[in-house]
């Protein structure tokens, strides 16, 4: 019998990293602690990305505690995934994180389509950030970079890349919490300084990186990948952001055509139904608060703010959410 999966969290030491993860409840290990995968299935990740080798979320809870996503996925087949679409390799198709930038992230791009369709080790990364927490870094406003400014061409952004100032051709946004940034394959962007964000984004690390702000932070900077970055970077505007409005409980906020990401704001409480057609495995993360969620013949899940849930087609739409406190959670359609 099906049930939600609850996972343990993969933490990533990174060099732009910090501690501030320790506020979503989190019990960081020593260091820099810049990324926490908190749903994976992966067969392999990049050395600079996820560290070059596999990772596969570890079940935390009930008959399958100790066993992997991928064992889930080849159990429960059709009664996890419904209408969801396995990978190629048979893996469950989201990655989901919580990220901490302590200093700027580098500017890069994933693979555009048509370039993922021309080189076969390269996969395509559609992610998107929802901001949780921003702080002032050195006096500096936290910002997102996402996109190039209107009327850079790609000869002019190789002239940047060649000139260190690839900064100067990017636009930047004030990070404002609760608003929700969708980054196709193809958007250059950088996640920065002072930026907590949920990351939701499709099974891949595969990243082009193009700037690393080694001058900036006095560091060695990794490699640069500046043939690939102007191959895939798309030149148009990217989408604009999202975010609920004043007196809305429930938005879409993103759509593509791998997930869909809604925002849910309960009151201590309330109850909400998760329901969807066809039905399809949905992952639930908690971004704030605290409640509990319930599906027909399983124990009540209790759900606080930093952890994520992968709630199986088969207990849709049957399945609930309960707010014990004023509740912020993302509910993800993974198509």
């Amino acid at each position: 019998m099906t049930y939600p999966l609850l996972f343990r969290p993969i933490f990533k030491d990174k060099v732009w990293g910090g501690r501030a993860l320790e506020a979503l409840g989190k019990s960081l290990p020593a260091g820099n602690i810049g990324e926490s995968w908190e749903l994976v299935d992966l067969d392999s990740t990049s050395v600079s990305g996820g560290g070059g080798g596999a990772e596969h979320s570890v079940i935390e809870n009930g008959t399958l505690a100790g066993r992997t996503i991928r064992d889930a996925v080849k159990l429960w087949g059709a009664d996890l995934l419904g209408a969801t679409r396995p990978t190629p390799a048979g893996g469950f198709p989201l990655l989901v994180k919580f990220l901490d930038a302590r200093e700027h992230l580098s500017i890069q791009v994933h693979p555009s389509p048509a370039y993922a369709a021309a080189h076969q080790d390269a996969f395509l990364k559609t992610e998107c950030w929802y901001v949780l927490a921003t702080s002032k870094v050195n006096g500096q406003d936290p910002v997102i970079f996402k996109g190039l400014k209107p009327g850079v061409t790609r000869e002019m952004l190789e002239r940047a890349v060649k000139e260190e100032r690839v900064p100067e051709v990017m636009q930047s946004y004030p990070a404002v919490v609760g608003e929700c940034h969708n980054l196709p394959s193809g958007t250059i962007h950088a996640l920065g300084a002072g930026v907590v964000v949920a990351e939701v984004q499709t099974p891949s690390d595969t990243t082009f990186r193009v700037y690393d702000w080694a001058k900036e932070y006095g560091r060695k900077g990794r490699e640069l990948h500046v043939e690939q970055t102007l191959a895939c970077t798309d030149l148009g505007p990217p989408p604009p952001l999202a975010r609920l409005q004043p007196g809305q409980s429930e938005a879409r906020l993103v759509t593509t055509e791998f997930f869909r990401v809604d925002e849910w704001r309960l009151r201590s409480g309330e109850t909400r139904t998760l329901a969807i057609r066809p039905a399809r495995a949905q992952a639930v993360t908690i971004l704030r608060g605290s409640g509990a969620l319930s599906t027909p013949g399983n124990p009540t899940v209790a759900v606080e703010a930093g952890r994520t849930l992968l709630v199986p087609a088969a207990l849709l739409p049957k399945t609930t959410v309960a707010a014990t406190s004023d509740l912020t959670l993302l509910v993800v359609d993974v198509l």
